[in-house]
């Protein structure tokens, strides 16, 4: 997912959950285990098993009032573990994960359900004991049937994800009302623990007689800190703080879920949101245009300092956001005309001229980390690409791999030059100003989007393609129907974003292997099918430690820079946040940069702002 995060190597996890912890060593099986209240993919977790709340928190926050949020698009369902359907986003707030990720620490979860974990030395498993306070809000206990019954029904019913994140689980055993061990085929993929650790827990008794297959309409049952309130569907959702949760005294969970009443209106349109905002409809907004940064904040509450706007500094790796291209279709299967689409891009121009000089450019499928390949492979990634020499473009080992840099004038010749000759080496000549196949065929395709602010992005990249006799056009449809469409995969080109941690694993079974390029509703959105690549991605699941773990992932980023299953776009490192003056927080910094979990409603503010908004102040 975009929810799991990936672990290295058996020394590494287990010196990583035993320093500092409940080191007790218990049998598990014939091997003995390590029982703890954390696990971390990159070291030991920084917090011991008596601390009092997570370092980013405020733990006397006070709770009360609402969040008034702003949703683009539309819901017709509380089930977000299935294709059918477009859930609503904030929904799985009603459901606990068995362990709690720190936003403050990569890749590193403590127990929220589970109150231990076990790690046998063999590796060929995971215990979870279930804390004997955990209670669903219908008052019954959270109980290792429910997380058995859970992982069967999100591997056999849900989004294919979880059938490529579970495959290396061998079975699930339930050995005591809260024990539950999930058995592994293989003693290689390090991250399964953590991946477990995510996984949310379904209450079994509630789900008797529903049909999981189906879009849910019933507010569901959970055990987590929200349940869901009055809603209408495609309009607006509230979710209502449950009074009383179990969880509340938790150290995972102090300072955290401060509001009554988180509400999120929804809307068609980004523009209209905007405006809703600058009403005092909507509260809280990330904004992730620079246009809009740049131009739609100088209304009268900002300047009266009733509205703020920050820059939130992040320490994330930012992934890939990029122009992706359906490899499924024959029009993009060589690789040169992949390429060629790549250098018709002008990243300069829109950065200064739509951007505002916002953003750094993406050369990287882990960027902003040091998991980034740069340069030409050297040393240990030298050598494992070697292995792979006969299957890949000469050029990888030689040449550094680089996107055109141009003046930012939008004349864009050599770039226009080298892509034309590419593509006449793929077999499209120009004729009457168009760009035709051998059959006289036109290159033509469509950019298909979810929201009108790519427009603005898009359009200029249809002229500059133009310029080749490339026929390219624009579609926006509404979120559920751009849903519907990639789900089947029927697309030519997307936008598309791929989330990436400080440590990948088993997500990348889902972004990039031949196994996934089927299954609908699935994250290859490119199609990406390669023997190499699948071989990588095995690698990187069962690197042995963290050095092995980035000489593999490097060598992953420059195999799939050189495939250009994407046109590279930008990244931005901070959260944009506009908010009215309603909220107090924490006075630390947090690794994401923004935790609005943390926030809370500060009355004092919020009077003084509601009264000078009611004064036209």
């Amino acid at each position: 997912m975009r929810m799991s995060r990936t672990f290295g190597a058996a020394a590494w996890l287990l010196a990583g959950v035993a320093t500092g912890l409940a080191q007790q060593a218990e049998p598990a099986g014939s091997a003995a285990a390590v029982r703890t209240h954390a696990i971390s993919m990159l070291g030991t977790p920084s917090l011991p098993p008596d601390f009092k709340f997570f370092p980013f928190v405020d733990p006397d926050a006070p709770k009360g009032g609402e969040a008034v949020m702003a949703g683009i698009g539309t819901f017709d369902s509380f089930n977000p573990f299935i294709v059918r359907g477009s859930p609503a986003p904030d929904v799985p707030r009603v459901w606990d994960t068995l362990m709690k990720v720190n936003a403050d620490e990569a890749d590193t979860e403590y127990g929220l359900l589970a109150q231990t974990v076990e790690l046998p030395a063999d590796r060929m498993g995971v215990a979870f004991e279930l804390r004997p306070e955990a209670r669903f809000n219908d008052g019954t206990p959270v109980t290792a049937e429910d997380v058995a019954w859970t992982f069967e029904t999100l591997r056999d019913k849900g989004r294919p994800f979880y059938r490529q994140y579970y495959a290396d689980v061998a079975s699930v055993t339930v050995e005591g009302p809260r024990r539950v061990v999930f058995h592994f085929k293989t003693d290689t993929n390090r991250e399964l623990p953590l991946i477990l650790g995510q996984m949310p827990v379904l209450p079994k008794h509630w789900w008797a007689g529903r049909d999981f297959d189906k879009p849910l309409t019933d507010p569901p049952l959970g055990s987590g800190p929200y349940r869901v309130g009055k809603f209408e569907f495609g309009r607006t959702l509230t979710m209502e703080r449950v009074p009383g949760v179990w969880s509340k005294d938790l150290p995972a969970m102090r300072g955290l879920n401060n509001f009554d009443k988180l509400r999120t209106e929804y809307f068609r349109d980004g523009t209209v949101a905007l405006e809703a905002f600058k009403a005092g409809q909507i509260d809280f907004r990330e904004e992730n245009i620079a246009k809009e940064w740049a131009t739609a904040y100088n209304f009268p509450a900002v300047e009266k300092g009733l509205v703020k706007k920050e820059l939130l500094p992040h320490r994330m790796p930012t992934g890939m956001q990029g122009y992706a291209m359906n490899t499924r279709r024959a029009l993009f299967k060589d690789v040169r005309v992949r390429h060629a689409l790549a250098l018709a891009f002008d990243f300069e121009w829109a950065n200064a001229n739509l951007f505002y000089g916002a953003y750094t450019r993406t050369n990287s499928y882990f960027s902003n980390s040091d998991l980034a390949s740069s340069g030409i492979p050297q040393g240990d990634e030298l050598a494992l690409l070697n292995t792979y020499r006969d299957q890949l473009p000469p050029e990888l080992f030689t040449t550094p791999f680089q996107l055109p840099v141009t003046d930012g004038s939008g004349n864009n010749r050599q770039g226009l030059r080298t892509a034309l000759t590419l593509l006449e080496q793929a077999g499209w000549t120009v004729h009457d100003h168009k760009l035709v196949d051998a059959n006289g065929q036109p290159f033509s395709f469509e950019i298909l989007l979810d929201q009108p602010a790519f427009e603005r992005v898009s359009l200029p990249y249809v002229q500059w393609l133009s310029r080749l006799g490339i026929e390219a056009k624009v579609r926006t449809v509404d979120s559920a129907q751009f849903q519907r469409l990639t789900d089947t995969y029927d697309y030519d080109m997307i936008v598309d974003s791929i989330d990436e941690s400080d440590s990948p694993g088993n997500e990348q079974t889902g972004y990039w292997t031949c196994g996934s390029v089927k299954p609908e509703g699935g994250y290859n959105m490119m199609g990406v099918c390669s023997p190499v690549i699948d071989d990588l991605v095995h690698r990187i699941l069962s690197a042995p430690d963290r050095a092995h773990l980035v000489t593999a992932t490097r060598a992953l980023d420059r195999v799939l820079l050189a495939g250009w299953y994407v046109v590279p776009q930008w990244y931005l490192q901070s959260v944009r946040v506009a908010y009215w003056d309603r909220f107090g927080r924490p006075d630390k910094p947090v690794r994401t940069g923004l935790a609005f979990d943390s926030w809370w409603l500060d009355p004092v503010k919020a009077a003084a702002n509601d009264a000078a908004r009611r004064n036209g102040q």
